[in-house]
């Protein structure tokens, strides 16, 4: 397995040929040529407005799914200690997420989306894979990958908001 890297999320935007949402995710340290790779992860319109919704502190009247998830969690006096995104696999990307509890350390398989969202809501360090960043086209990432110019000038245009606007 290759290095983790601790990452941080560098916006949200929306693949236009898809329609789906990507969240895309960069080194939170770093330097030099390294400061312009960044990781886009295609999502679903559901978990764009959950990882939204947490980067804009924003809270419901009743928990949703991931609030949910993170209140079972701490009912059961677990922690998420941290979110892995590990591998990409047939253009999916996998993750685990690692639960502090009673009985030991959890490693539970799930969606990087869902991760994402659950990790936010916990104040969970989120890493990546190391050898995710230097996927290129034709190594398991869409045919239109945008390079990464072009996600951050479609960052600079949308808000966390617009992800509400979309249904199901």
């Amino acid at each position: 397995m290759s290095e983790l890297l601790k990452v941080k999320i560098d916006g949200l935007a929306l693949d236009v040929s898809t329609n789906s949402p990507v969240v895309v995710l960069k080194p939170e340290n770093g330097k030099g040529e390294e400061d312009n790779r960044v990781l886009p992860i295609w999502i679903g319109h559901f978990e764009a407005m959950a990882i939204a919704m947490a980067l804009s502190n924003m809270t419901q009247r009743r928990p949703l799914t991931h609030d949910l998830i993170k209140l079972i969690v701490t009912g059961f006096d677990g922690t998420v200690e941290k979110i892995e995104i590990t591998e990409l696999k047939e253009q999916t990307f996998y993750a685990v997420i690692y639960i502090n509890s009673k009985d030991g350390l959890l490693q539970i398989d799930a969606r990087p989306s869902d991760s994402i969202a659950i990790a936010l809501r916990c104040d969970a360090p989120i890493y990546a894979s190391e050898e995710l960043f230097h996927i290129k086209k034709g190594e398991g990432m869409p045919d239109d990958f945008p390079d990464p110019e072009a996600l951050k000038e479609r960052l600079k245009k949308i808000n966390p908001e617009d992800f509400g606007r979309y249904s199901l």
